[in-house]
């Protein structure tokens, strides 16, 4: 969570655009993604510099001694941040406007690559060059100030602070999902080195981030010191799909900032014919939109065979089986009611994925995660795609807190079960033994079957009732008598007091 000083600056920044003409949020957030992925490609080519010679690597500097832009050769450090932010504004301007601007714009050398594909169209928006020296200026304050906290995360939740403004939640049910609820999540999954992992509803690519971010910290060694799995790492292991090229052209850059080279990331509407993906995906990780509108029509007919409804959340769920290999996993939030609703839809995907694959957890999750943005409560299904059933028992796990409070502040609290839910559900062998009226537990598939397939946790959770004695009536009318008895003889003093 983003929080004092540095939420201050941030806000600062932020109204430099809007006094200085550039209101429409999505086109603050796009500039200011520009600009952070500039200042960030300098800081990370600086980092891989150091790794290479560390290492004993070759390495060589996108900002090599020249630089061809456009139809011009000029020397490559000019366009890195630590240089030309001392830049007077005017020459600083022409510079970013001129150099800097077109050789990110042109960085990938794959025309065909995601970077390429949602660069190409960018445009830079920022109308002066005192305007630019200001939001330079303040940036450079906002990078000081995330290595003064020294957080993991802070570079990540600037980020995810930044996209929040740019709505509350979309025409079509979209609404970011937490970091914590997403790492959470890649947490539980565990990805390996030769994953192929996709998000069919990628927006900013948090998902595919978060999968990345995981390998460097648990698998570095497996990743990038085996030449076969750091060509799949760059290449190969990350899809990501979505209906806004806004969200890509931002999605490509962070996967890109986050050293992911070349991801698989593309526009296209997921639940529609024009999705061919069938058995190709290893791990699905997504917050799919739902309670949205959606053009019956062009909906895959492949799709409506599992469960015909225009419900997004029911369709995508009968996607990911679609999309998974045999073998493969998935870990997907949806909204409680496709725990326990009752129409024909609801009962057979339900249907689908306890019978014919094996659904392996449900994580309710309380209904404040997803605020101020939504209210709605929702879960985590887990489930591998087997296409022969397997699901024998289901674990479930009541989460209360993630951390932060319930309301639209969402402050941070000491509560939290995410490191619980991790741990047990690495150890499940040890949840056998739990009873109903603990936090977490399984209960037998033929006791699902047997309520219709109904996964919320309030069906099988117990609750345990602790008899409390009262004293008897005489006892309690005795107590009242004598309150009454002090009562008087205090507003009597009173009266006295007053001369009444």
């Amino acid at each position: 969570m983003v929080t004092g000083e540095l939420k201050s600056k941030i806000d600062s920044l932020w109204e430099s655009f809007w006094t200085g003409g550039i209101t429409n949020p999505l086109d603050v957030v796009e500039q200011m993604t520009y600009l952070m992925f500039i200042r960030d490609l300098d800081d990370s080519d600086n980092i891989r510099a150091k790794e290479a010679a560390m290492l004993g690597l070759p390495y060589e500097s996108v900002f090599a001694k020249e630089v061809q832009v456009g139809d011009r050769t000029i020397d490559g450090s000019q366009l890195k941040w630590s240089v030309f932010h001392d830049f007077p504004a005017g020459k600083m301007y022409s510079t970013v406007q001129e150099w800097v601007f077109p050789f990110i714009k042109e960085l990938h050398g794959d025309k065909e690559s995601a970077y390429s594909k949602y660069m190409g169209d960018a445009i830079f928006k920022i109308p002066t060059p005192l305007m630019l020296d200001k939001i330079v200026t303040a940036m450079d304050g906002i990078y000081e100030q995330m290595a003064q906290l020294k957080a993991a995360d802070t570079r990540g939740d600037v980020y995810e602070y930044l996209l929040s403004k740019i709505a509350t939640a979309g025409v079509n049910g979209q609404f970011r999902t937490p970091r914590h609820i997403i790492r959470m999540m890649v947490d539980l999954m565990e990805p390996k080195a030769d994953e192929i992992v996709c998000d069919p509803a990628c927006g900013t690519s948090g998902f595919l981030v978060a999968v990345s971010d995981y390998l460097k910290e648990n698998r570095k060694q497996e990743v990038f010191f085996n030449r076969q799995n750091r060509d799949h790492y760059m290449n190969r292991m990350f899809h990501g799909y979505d209906m806004d090229r806004t969200m890509l052209r931002i999605g490509a850059m962070n996967m890109m900032t986050h050293g992911v080279d070349n991801p698989f990331i593309e526009y296209r509407d997921s639940l529609s014919d024009q999705n061919p993906d069938r058995d190709k995906y290893t791990l699905i990780l997504a917050n799919p939109p739902f309670k949205g509108s959606l053009d019956a029509d062009i909906v895959s007919t492949d799709l409506l065979k599992v469960c015909k409804t225009k419900k997004t959340e029911l369709l995508f769920l009968a996607l990911f089986l679609r999309m998974l290999k045999v073998g493969g996993r998935c870990a997907c939030i949806v909204p409680d009611g496709v725990l326990f609703g009752s129409s024909t839809a609801h009962k057979a995907i339900r249907k689908e994925l306890i019978e014919n694959n094996r659904l392996e957890a449900v994580i309710s999750m309380p209904s404040g995660v997803f605020k101020p943005y939504a209210g709605v409560s929702t879960a985590v299904l887990i489930f591998t795609k087997t296409g022969h059933g397997g699901t024998d028992k289901v674990w479930f796990y009541d989460m209360k807190a993630d951390g932060y409070s319930l309301d639209d502040k969402r402050s941070e609290i000491k509560e939290n079960d995410i490191p619980d839910i991790v741990a047990r559900s690495r150890a499940r062998d040890a949840e056998q033994e739990r009873k109903r009226t603990e936090q977490s537990f399984f209960v037998p598939k033929d006791e699902i079957v047997a309520n219709d397939y109904d996964l919320s946790i309030n069906k099988y959770k117990q609750t345990e009732y602790v008899a409390v004695e009262y004293p008897p009536t005489s006892e309690i009318m005795a107590k009242l008598d004598e309150l009454e008895m002090e009562i008087g003889a205090e507003m009597d003093a009173l009266r006295e007091l007053l001369g009444l």
